[in-house]
């Protein structure tokens, strides 16, 4: 469990609490033959027969929401943000599906603006103004100038990405207004939650990333596909966090579909098997779980009130040694044992400056590297070093060859967890998401849209 600070929840639209099981009992099941339980009323034979050519998946990008029209250039615009960040490398069937999530995307958000302006929640475009300035400077390292610049230039536009920011201010600013004053958590919940942390004190917690893509079961097929398009494009070095902002229809899609820390009992039995035996940087999916299909990515995981040994700070030393041009990998390896045995001569990280200098090597010294940013190859064994002790060798025959020698490290503090304080906000921010997933859901149910 992670401590959160009390204002998160303010700060970005739909923080990434939600339990799958809540989300996927939200919006229904997707599996024919359980029909009448989880349907309800709703009730599909099994031999469906459609009627017609009409295919409610092929639609033109524009649409009329309560009266207020979204065009065509509405979503060429958005569009290009994400075709940017992706380098146009695309196809032109995944563009497809990208251009109906856009519009979909903004039919949710044109839902928020008219209702946080039917509750006079006001945000000035001064405030729209401010906010733009900050996504240009801390997410593009650019002026407003600049930004305006880029947007032209990829095909979007300044006024796209604010109308954007407007509509999360306005979505924040009626959840503050009209939700979190009557979201309640009692002192006894917080501490019953404090002793069940504490008693699962050294088992594990994953951090996850979801992408969420509802499947109705005459589109169960086609949404698999879709999934699994998507896994492939991750896998082909696409972003998980832009492909879950766009595609995924989890509230957590607001924060590039991150979970948060989370114990594997809090996941559906689906998830649960598939997330236990992951390793950190790993990628499945699409995994069928009621309502529709995710795909999981594991970000990280630790133990459970339990310091995690990869945040020790390390101060290591880098020898290293150029190869002569020309020489063979042959060669290479015979230059590599021999750098290495000189090395292994110094007595600690005093003295191996000394000896590297009689072979020509180059040291560099940093104090200050945590273990967790190290290649994950290597960040097991160098927390196996005593100080003193060095790597083996590793390189190439163009980079040459080089050695890790751990002089000192600075273990972590034993973590004690969120306090009262942070966990009391915590468990609030958690239901007032949930209650506005619903909020969201109302809105789109009662919504009148016309398509072009």
């Amino acid at each position: 469990m992670v401590a959160v600070n009390r204002s998160r929840f303010f700060k970005r639209t739909l923080s990434g609490f939600a339990s799958l099981a809540v989300l996927a009992g939200a919006l229904g099941t997707g599996v024919a033959h359980a029909q009448s339980s989880a349907q309800g009323a709703i009730v599909i034979p099994d031999d469906v027969k459609i009627f017609g050519n009409d295919n409610p998946n092929v639609r033109k990008a524009t649409a009329v929401v309560n009266g207020d029209v979204i065009t065509g250039t509405d979503v060429d615009q958005r569009l290009a943000l994400i075709l940017a960040a992706n380098q146009n490398k695309l196809s032109d069937e995944e563009t497809k599906r990208l251009r109906l999530q856009v519009l979909r995307n903004l039919i949710d958000e044109t839902l928020q603006i008219q209702e946080a302006k039917a509750n006079e929640v006001d945000v000035s475009q001064a405030e729209v103004d401010q906010s733009y300035g900050r996504v240009a400077s801390q997410n593009f390292n650019q002026n407003t100038g600049a930004m305006d610049a880029y947007l032209k230039r990829i095909g979007s536009s300044p006024e796209s990405l604010k109308r954007q920011i407007r509509g999360e201010l306005s979505w924040q600013r009626l959840l503050q207004r009209n939700i979190a004053p009557f979201i309640n958590v009692s002192e006894d919940e917080v501490n019953e939650t404090i002793q069940r942390l504490k008693a699962s004190k050294g088992t594990e917690e994953y951090r996850i990333g979801e992408i969420y893509l509802a499947a109705p079961s005459e589109a169960r097929e086609q949404v698999y596909n879709n999934a699994s398009q998507i896994v492939k494009q991750i896998k082909e070095g696409g972003s998980f966090v832009a492909y879950a902002r766009q595609y995924s229809q989890a509230s957590t899609a607001a924060v590039g579909g991150d979970l948060g820390w989370i114990r594997l009992a809090q996941l559906p039995d689906e998830l649960a098997e598939v997330a236990r035996s992951m390793q950190p940087g790993q990628l499945v999916g699409p995994v069928e779980v009621p309502g529709g299909f995710d795909i999981l990515y594991l970000i990280d995981k630790r133990q459970v009130l339990t310091a995690d040994p990869r945040d020790a700070v390390l101060a290591l030393k880098q020898i290293s040694l150029n190869f002569p041009k020309g020489v063979s990998e042959a060669q290479a390896n015979k230059l590599a044992e021999d750098f290495s045995k000189t090395i292994k001569t110094a007595k600690g990280c005093g003295d191996v400056d000394k000896v590297a200098a009689t072979i020509g090597a180059q040291v560099v010294t940093n104090d200050q590297v945590k273990a967790r940013d190290l290649p994950a190859q290597i960040q097991n064994a160098i927390l196996q070093l005593s100080p003193g002790e060095t790597l083996p060798p590793f390189g190439s025959v163009d980079e040459g060859v080089r050695m890790l020698m751990l002089c000192g490290r600075d273990d972590p503090q034993v973590e004690s967890g969120p306090n009262f304080d942070q966990l009391m906000a915590q468990m609030e921010d958690e239901r007032i998401n949930k209650r506005a997933q619903l909020y969201l859901r109302d809105l789109r149910r009662d919504a009148v849209i016309e398509y072009n």
